[in-house]
């Protein structure tokens, strides 16, 4: 019950970021379709592949920031944090890159552009500054990914690939808990308080109390970042939909752009 909440609270909330979550380019430049929305016979429906290679993307960059921070973490609690992500993430991303092989779906083998900042960034800060960055950087990846999830759920046609969606969600909502949870334990102390928000990349308009930074909502919070556009419709999660959804079958890329109410 309690991760069905998270997951209402998530799809009701402004989802962050979402198009730096990928980019549909991914998909095979010789996918054909029969009509609008679905492959022909034979052919990955797109909107798996899209998730596929998202989720996969997420994951590897899950493993390898804190696979940094296990060995650089300043408290202990983000080390212990850390490989709990290194354990969950490595076998999620087993799973997924057996199911997207059985669906014949390439996935990345490196982490993006993004991804790859957010580590420079990391590899130049330690103790506190570290600490602070690191789990902020979780909460955002771990609400994109959940609501990644909510979408194949709802949206998906590959009955693994679903399968693995709806047996992950609950994972990734404990982990976004425990991320926040320690985001507001660090922030409590008088060391981090000290660190200045430009230092880690946290933009100025970040909440001392939270370091969520713009767009970077608590589950359940309707009121920050009322202008960003609403995540796609997550029916299949059990939860209500969008008032506005960007169109049927839209994918996250797609719910980024659509204009707000």
């Amino acid at each position: 019950m309690r991760a069905a909440a998270l997951a209402l609270a998530l799809a009701a909330a402004p989802a962050p970021g979402l198009a730096q979550m990928g980019n549909p380019g991914f998909m095979a430049p010789d996918t054909r379709f029969d009509a609008q929305g679905m492959p022909e016979p034979g052919q990955t429906n797109p909107n798996d592949i899209l998730f596929a290679q998202l989720a996969a993307e997420g994951g590897m960059a899950e493993v390898a920031l804190s696979e940094l921070a296990e060995g650089r973490a300043q408290a202990e609690a983000v080390t212990a944090f850390a490989a709990r992500m290194i354990e969950d993430h490595t076998a999620a991303n087993e799973r997924l890159a057996g199911l997207a092989e059985a669906a014949d779906i390439p996935l990345p083998e490196a982490l993006n552009a993004e991804h790859k900042a957010i580590r420079g960034t990391l590899e130049g800060l330690e103790g506190a500054a570290f600490d602070i960055a690191y789990m902020r950087g979780q909460v955002v990846d771990h609400q994109k990914a959940a609501t990644l999830m909510v979408w194949e759920i709802a949206d998906g046609q590959e009955a693994g690939l679903q399968g693995f969606a709806s047996e992950t969600l609950p994972v990734i909502l404990r982990h976004l808990e425990e991320a926040r949870a320690i985001v507001a334990d660090l922030s409590a102390q008088p060391e981090i308080a000290a660190v200045s928000p430009e230092t880690i990349g946290i933009a100025p308009s970040a909440t001392a109390a939270g370091w969520e930074g713009e767009g970077v909502t608590s589950p359940g919070d309707e009121t920050a970042n009322p202008a960003a556009p609403s995540p796609p419709p997550p029916a299949g999660a059990g939860a209500a939909p969008a008032d506005e959804p960007a169109g049927e079958g839209a994918t996250p890329a797609e719910a980024e752009t659509a204009p707000a109410e």
